[in-house]
């Protein structure tokens, strides 16, 4: 019998999709420069435009290039959807993608927030969901996607290569703000993710978490933040669906699907960017499990039976995706 194979290394997979998106960089609208403590900065819709395709590489680039992502015409609740399938679900998701590693400068009075996904936290470990997936990463270059509207300071950029255990010059930073179309695009594509970030939230054991596929709607940006990142979240919680293949018992595998859609939450039913207001603007008094796709397919692989639970909200994303139909 041949030894278990070691899980890939997320920084070693992404490696060859940054140097392609960098060496693209005027193709794809990007801009590239340079930062005083050597890092190197890729703008995608702050001073340059970006655009979808840029969006979709660095969707890629978070997945750690163990994933695709793809636009594909859509049915019903709106013409394109952005898919997402990995080979490695939980790794390149919750491992890679997932936006968990918090950043944060303080210069006299300017605050730098932002929260960080990609490679890069692979090999900081700064979460304890690497802990939980017994998973650290090693490399000597790393990439991390951050959703701002301004460069991050130098010294932060210090800060995260130390954390990484890599030279400034060897850490690239993709900024990709929420208003932005590559923006839209890389976060519709984390349809997968949140369902799996959720399955984790409800004690479902991820190694039994074996393939998945997921889509979601491609939202229009919009100009002001707040009803951005309302669109980027209604494309997942009211036009998202994602297909799980999990392992284990039957049952287990329909509790799963019971309360993975975005709809068993308390604050199902409302433009994200309402609730958001209703709230105060205070992110973490959402109830956590509204973070799911809408309409959810569980696959238990050990009876083939499929559990089919959740809906598509057409109406609430025309409404959220402020669509002007014909004579109005």
């Amino acid at each position: 019998m041949a030894p278990p194979s070691l899980p890939p290394s997320v920084n070693a997979s992404s490696a060859p999709l940054v140097a392609a998106l960098v060496a693209d960089a005027a193709m794809l609208r990007l801009a590239v420069m340079r930062d005083a403590c050597g890092a190197t900065l890729v703008d995608a819709g702050i001073a340059a435009p970006g655009g979808i395709e840029a969006g979709r590489r660095i969707a890629e680039i978070c997945l750690a290039g163990l994933g695709r992502v793809s636009l594909a015409p859509g049915e019903g609740a709106w013409p394109w959807l952005v898919g997402v399938h990995t080979a490695q679900p939980v790794l390149a998701c919750l491992a890679s993608q997932y936006a968990g590693w918090s950043l944060q400068h303080q210069e006299g009075d300017r605050r730098f927030f932002a929260l960080g996904s990609g490679p890069a936290r692979s090999l900081a470990g700064k979460e304890p969901i690497f802990a939980e997936l017994a998973y650290r990463d090693s490399a000597e270059e790393t990439v991390m996607v951050l959703e701002v509207d301004r460069a991050p300071p130098g010294a932060l950029l210090r800060q995260v290569a130390e954390a990484c255990g890599v030279a400034p010059e060897r850490l690239t930073v993709i900024m990709t703000p929420t208003q932005s179309l590559a923006g839209t695009v890389q976060i519709a594509a984390r349809s997968l993710e949140v369902a799996l970030h959720k399955a984790h939230t409800l004690g479902f054991p991820l190694s039994r978490i074996l393939d998945g596929c997921g889509a979601a709607p491609l939202p229009p940006p919009a100009p002001d933040f707040v009803q951005a990142m309302g669109r980027t979240n209604d494309a997942i919680l009211y036009g998202g669906t994602v297909q799980l293949f999990v392992a284990g018992a039957e049952a287990e595998a329909e509790a799963l699907a019971d309360r993975l859609p975005s709809g068993a939450s308390r604050d199902y039913g409302r433009p994200f960017a309402e609730t958001f207001a209703a709230y105060e603007g205070d992110f973490y008094r959402i109830d956590p499990l509204l973070f799911s796709p809408g309409l959810v397919q569980v696959t238990a692989l050990a009876s083939g039976r499929t559990f089919r639970r959740g809906r598509q909200d057409a109406e609430l994303l025309a409404r959220s995706f402020a669509v002007v139909p014909a004579g109005a």
